[in-house]
């Protein structure tokens, strides 16, 4: 196990983290809300402040747009930044639209429900 030692607390932290989200989804079938940001952002800080209370209903991924494998995202978004997916697909961006963040929820809540 010598390729553990170095950083074993980080990577068992991370491994951790990854299982513990991989459950959760996979169990609650909430839906995936990804933010794609940068450091620094403020903007991105406040929608996670304004998102915060909602976050019981979706599971937040982030994007750092800045790094090498998500060039592509950083030539769509570099202006945009916050942009929000529900889902995989385009929900808003610059600014928490709480509206239309909870119209979505409750619509995907609902197929979830058999409804």
């Amino acid at each position: 196990m010598l390729w553990f030692q170095g950083n074993s607390m980080q990577l068992a932290k991370h491994s951790f983290q990854l299982l513990l989200r991989n459950l959760s989804a996979s169990e609650t079938a909430l839906p995936v809300l990804t933010l794609f940001t940068k450091d620094p952002c403020p903007l991105c800080d406040e929608a996670k402040e304004v998102l915060e209370p909602y976050r019981n209903r979706f599971i937040l991924q982030e994007v750092d747009i800045t790094l090498p494998e998500n060039s592509a995202w950083y030539d769509r978004y570099k202006f945009d930044i916050p942009v929000f997916h529900l889902n995989g697909q385009f929900l808003m961006m610059h600014r928490v639209n709480l509206s239309k963040l909870e119209k979505q929820l409750q619509k995907l809540e609902q197929q979830g429900a058999g409804g």
